[in-house]
Order: C-alpha cells, then sequence, then structure tokens
C-alpha cells in the first residue's frame, strides 16, 4: 500500500517494500534530519491528493519533495508544503491547467485571466446549447419548408478565415465579416453571404463574401456560381442556424439529391437593428443536376 500505511497480508516479504513510494519504518538515513519530514502516504492524506498526484506534480516541478532516498526513490515530504499542495487542489478543481497553476505558484500577474475568458467561453456556449436544446424541447425535432430556387451568378469579395471546429465557426465568422467590412465602408447595404463547408473538418475553413463587383481593400474578387438551390429559411439567433440546416440537408438526403459546394448563409436581417429572435437568414445548398 502506498504511502506507508501497512503491509497487506501476514506472508507478504519484506522483499516488497522498495515497490512502495515510502518505507514502512524509519529510514536510518533520514537520522540526524528535521524530524519534520512526512512520508508520501501520509502527506497524501493531510492534503488531500493521491499519492498518484502527488508523483505527478513532483514529476513537472509544481510540488517537489523536500527529500528523495536516492537508492529507493522514497518521497517526504514537509508539512509545511501541505498549503501549497492544498493551493493545487483548489485550483484543479476550478478546471485551471497545471501549467497555469505553475504560474499562479510562481507569483505571476494574470496568470487565471486566460483561465477566467476560457471559462467564460464554455459558458456562453453552453447557454446557446441550451437556447437550441429549449427551442428543440418546445418545437420539436427541426423541420423546414423546403423550396427549390434558381440563383444567378454573382460577383462578390470574399474574406477567409479558418475555425479550430466546429464550436468555433461563429467566432471565425464575425471575425470575417468584421474584417470585410471595414474595407467596405461605402458598401454596407450590399447582401452578405457565408460559405460554410458541409463536411465540418477541424480545422474548418469558412468564408464570407459581399456581394459586389467593386474592388474591397483586404478581400478577394471571386464569383459565386449560379444553378439550382435547396432553401430554407431560418428565423431566430444566428447560434440556432444549426438546427435550420440538419432539416436542410435532411431534405436532400431524403430526395437523393446530390449536393455540391459550400453550404450558403444568406444574412437578410441587420443584426445591429433587428432582435436575434427576428433575425431571417436564407440557407441555400447547390444541387447537382438531376439525369
Amino acid at each position: 500500500m502506498p504511502g506507508g500505511g501497512g503491509i497487506e497480508g501476514p506472508l507478504r516479504s519484506w522483499k516488497t517494500i522498495p515497490e512502495l513510494d515510502s518505507p514502512l519504518g524509519a529510514d536510518p538515513k533520514l537520522e540526524g534530519m528535521d524530524g519534520d519530514l512526512l512520508p508520501i502516504g501520509q502527506f497524501a492524506r493531510i492534503s488531500r491528493l493521491s499519492v498518484k498526484q502527488l508523483r505527478r506534480y513532483d514529476e513537472l516541478g509544481l510540488l517537489v519533495p523536500a527529500y528523495v532516498d536516492e537508492q529507493t526513490g522514497y518521497r517526504y515530504y514537509r508539512s509545511a508544503q501541505a498549503r501549497q499542495a492544498l493551493s493545487i487542489g483548489l485550483l484543479r478543481s476550478l478546471d485551471v491547467p497545471l501549467a497555469v497553476i505553475g504560474q499562479v505558484l510562481s507569483g505571476t500577474t494574470g496568470a487565471l485571466d486566460g483561465v477566467r475568458d476560457d471559462l467564460e467561453t464554455e459558458l456562453a456556449r453552453r447557454r446557446r446549447t441550451l437556447r437550441a436544446l429549449e427551442r428543440v424541447m418546445a418545437e420539436g425535432l427541426p423541420s423546414a419548408q423546403i423550396r427549390l430556387v434558381t440563383e444567378p451568378a454573382r460577383r462578390v469579395a470574399v474574406v477567409k478565415d479558418s475555425a479550430v471546429g466546429p464550436e468555433d465557426i461563429g467566432r471565425a465568422t464575425s471575425a470575417a465579416i468584421a474584417r470585410l467590412m471595414s474595407g467596405a465602408s461605402g458598401l454596407r447595404d450590399r447582401q452578405l453571404i457565408g460559405l460554410f463547408p458541409v463536411d465540418l473538418t477541424e480545422p474548418t475553413p469558412i468564408a464570407v463574401a459581399l456581394v459586389t463587383s467593386e474592388p474591397v481593400p483586404g478581400a478577394e474578387p471571386d464569383v459565386l456560381p449560379g444553378g439550382d438551390f435547396a432553401c430554407a429559411t431560418h428565423v431566430g439567433p444566428y447560434d440556432q442556424i444549426s438546427l435550420t440546416s440538419h432539416a436542410l440537408l435532411g431534405w436532400c438526403a431524403e430526395q437523393r439529391r446530390q449536393i455540391h459546394g459550400p453550404l450558403r448563409e444568406v444574412y437578410v436581417s441587420d443584426p445591429a437593428t433587428t432582435a436575434p429572435e427576428q433575425l431571417v437568414t436564407h440557407l441555400l445548398i447547390p444541387l447537382e443536376e438531376q439525369s
């Protein structure tokens, strides 16, 4: 049993003692040293950490034993180290990464700022997920009125970005829109279109297009091809568009319609003057011609 808590079973041989992390009796090498040293098992109990955690923190340099026997590897700690051990346990319970804990213990100013920002981002994501779940609970699984439309080719100015994954698409899209509109100050009344891959890989490439034939600083000129599209209209917050795209993709699968090219989100409403629940977005998926 790690921690010097005793030998399990009367037939256990003394030869097994080196497998423990601290000895059962007094270590002759500790004679004459400070009597404040505690074996790892006893220290684990008073610091409310496991022996495994203490070994890990030793390896990382977060909590180094006061003494380690060179021959047996037994670890010993001073009782004064319990406060640091308890602090590590507290910070881990708050989801603080070990690397940041090291910065906190070393007194780095603002070490926890990034952790707080990450928690706020996660909390916001959870709230969006909760709102979407409540909508599904109230309205059932996603369904939408699907219609077939023919779109002309459009000249556009495009800004591209990349999301770490599906959960990061909202941030990347907002960043791309901000970059695009910063160079299109005189074209703010033009239509914005988001372009997203149907297959969500990691990282996820995204693009935002502004319908215009005029050059836009910081954007690439391009042409969005025309053709036949399956279309559905989403009314509500942007972070719930996935509910409508789910219904649109389901319709394409049921109708055995082959799709090609990115999913388009045509932003009809101005979010600066429209309540989130009233935002109108047209979703379009380009369809292969039927033979």
